[in-house]
């Protein structure tokens, strides 16, 4: 029979034992034996003892009704190693709770690891569908650093607690321009004068613009007559994305400034396909700049933002104009411009970027938060940006093919060594001038890896390591690129096994099937929530 000692920790024992010398014990259904005047004094229980504690533990327990849904538990604490096997401690694991010992002695918290046989963790992820965050921490003054002033220098590798928070949040806005569009794709020319309602995870911000994006191809009349099912898959004008603005007093005071955000979403349509697939560098319009090269950026790109719809103002048009609105009803006010986009929204939002760094004089700082964004122009433009001030935070997977595209098949750590060499620079510079598909990336790079995770296979296929609730999985979980997935993650699971179940480990599949997971019942509508397209 194992002993009650030889489950709890030893660095608790001292602990333990100096405790229990000091308890005075009460008549109790554990061990009616047991007078109320009388107290423990011997350090060591006896076998006898303990065998009739576990014996009247087990008729109380078969006597209590069906166990009650507990509370979520608290993520525990990484523990010193137990000087007891693993398999003891799972013995023992039923007599501790019993016993309620964690409210005795609130430091003892058993160590929890990422593996499939502690279930309290994973049906805590998998059940709820509330998101959780990391702590919302006031950053005052410190606003500028955690928007790029410095390049997000020293807050990458170990990640920033604060900016994975804000990373997570700009992501979670561009999951509401996703289903916006999802919930009514269809666009008419009438509804450019109003603002579709967008279901905001911040409650905090109000989305002030309904923003639209059209191509500049379109599809043959017979394509309509012989499949007139695709409606919105072949219009050319659709709904992309909205900004809005944060209006609550308490957060503008927490986060420093008030915040003004652009979020894009990814593609979606026949015709923005048809876009991305038009990879050419064209030069931008009335510009050359004779230090750093013309700059070029990809023509599909560039028709999605400057096009304009029959009876809608292009992108372009759009945001300068509601920019300006908002910085003339604002004068005054410390102000920033988050724009964010994941896919195709991540290559617009550069162009965005670019436009509004000039359109107006004194523009407040601009910051790009990109997630799975392709390349967008060549060097020229990415100087061009780099010189206008404007900061890009480029969330990547390394697994995802997308931000490999357009362009040549050389990574940015190898074009950069090239570089260094003289001989071989100015040839590069040539090419960059005149190559049509001479593509760079722009901005500060926080790579992320699909086996990091301990819930999604190593093998991932493409639409997985692309997808965007799968970047924020990797961002909740990122510590340092020489770390483990972080232990206390806390973003849910529901919506991860709901896109991605086929690229989730079987162990952890099976895990929620026997917890017969109900995501209707856990205030997850399914009919409402579309995976984001790759």
């Amino acid at each position: 029979m194992m002993q009650i000692g030889s489950t709890i920790p030893s660095h608790h024992i001292q602990l333990f034992q100096a405790r229990r010398a000091a308890f005075e014990c009460r008549a109790s259904p554990l061990n009616p034996s047991m007078k109320p005047s009388e107290k423990v004094v011997n350090p060591i229980i006896s076998t006898e003892m303990t065998r009739s504690h576990l014996a009247n533990l087990e008729n109380l327990l078969q006597k209590q009704s069906p166990p009650v849904r507990q509370p979520d538990p608290v993520p525990a604490r990484e523990s010193p190693n137990i000087g007891s096997s693993q398999q003891e401690v799972n013995k023992g694991n039923g007599l501790l709770e019993g016993l309620n010992l964690a409210r005795l002695w609130p430091e003892m918290k058993a160590a929890e690891e990422m593996s499939p046989r502690h279930l309290n963790r994973l049906q805590r992820l998998l059940s709820s569908s509330k998101m959780e965050y990391s702590p919302r921490n006031h950053l005052g003054s410190k606003w500028s650093k955690y928007h790029g002033c410095n390049d997000w220098a020293g807050l990458l590798d170990p990640l920033d607690e604060n900016l994975r928070r804000e990373i997570v949040r700009y992501g979670e806005f561009i999951q509401a321009a996703y289903h916006a569009f999802h919930s009514n794709p269809a666009t008419s020319d009438e509804e450019a004068s109003s603002s579709r309602h967008v279901a905001l995870p911040d409650r905090s911000y109000r989305v002030t613009k309904s923003l639209y994006a059209t191509s500049a191809v379109g599809l043959p009349k017979w394509v309509d007559e012989a499949a007139p099912d695709l409606g919105w898959m072949t219009q050319r004008s659709s709904w992309i994305g909205y900004v809005a603005v944060c209006e609550d007093k308490r957060e503008i005071a927490r986060m420093g400034r008030r915040d003004i955000i652009i979020a894009l979403r990814g593609t979606a349509t026949c015709l923005e396909w048809a876009e991305n697939m038009r990879d050419v560098l064209v030069p931008m319009a009335d510009s050359h700049d004779s230090v750093h090269g013309q700059p070029k950026v990809q023509c599909g790109f560039s028709s999605l933002y400057k096009t304009h719809g029959s009876q809608m103002p292009s992108l372009s048009e759009a945001v300068v104009e509601e920019i300006n609105r908002l910085l003339e009803q604002y004068k005054g006010e410390s102000l920033s411009i988050t724009i964010t986009g994941h896919s195709l929204g991540a290559a617009l939002a550069l162009l965005v970027a670019d436009e509004l760094s000039t359109c107006t004089p004194n523009m407040p700082p601009i910051a790009v938060f990109s997630f799975g964004g392709p390349r967008v122009g060549n060097r020229g433009f990415t100087n061009r940006l780099t010189a206008k001030n404007v900061k890009v935070l480029r969330i990547v997977n390394s697994q995802d093919l997308i931000t490999r595209l357009p362009g040549m098949f050389v990574s940015e750590e190898f074009d950069k060594k090239l570089r260094n060499n003289t001989k071989v620079e100015g040839v590069l510079n040539v090419l960059d001038n005149n190559m049509p598909w001479a593509y760079a990336h722009v901005g500060t790079e926080l790579r992320l890896d699909t086996k990091m995770s301990p819930y999604l296979k190593p093998d991932a296929d493409v639409a997985c390591c692309h997808d965007l609730e799968a970047y924020l999985h990797l961002v909740d979980g990122f510590l340092a690129s020489n770390c483990p997935f972080r232990a206390n993650a806390k973003r849910s699971l529901v919506r991860l096994v709901h896109e991605q179940g086929s690229n989730m480990k079987k162990l952890y599949i099976n895990k929620a099937q026997n917890l017969s997971l109900n995501l209707e019942r856990d205030g997850f509508p399914i009919s409402g929530c579309l995976p984001s397209p790759s």
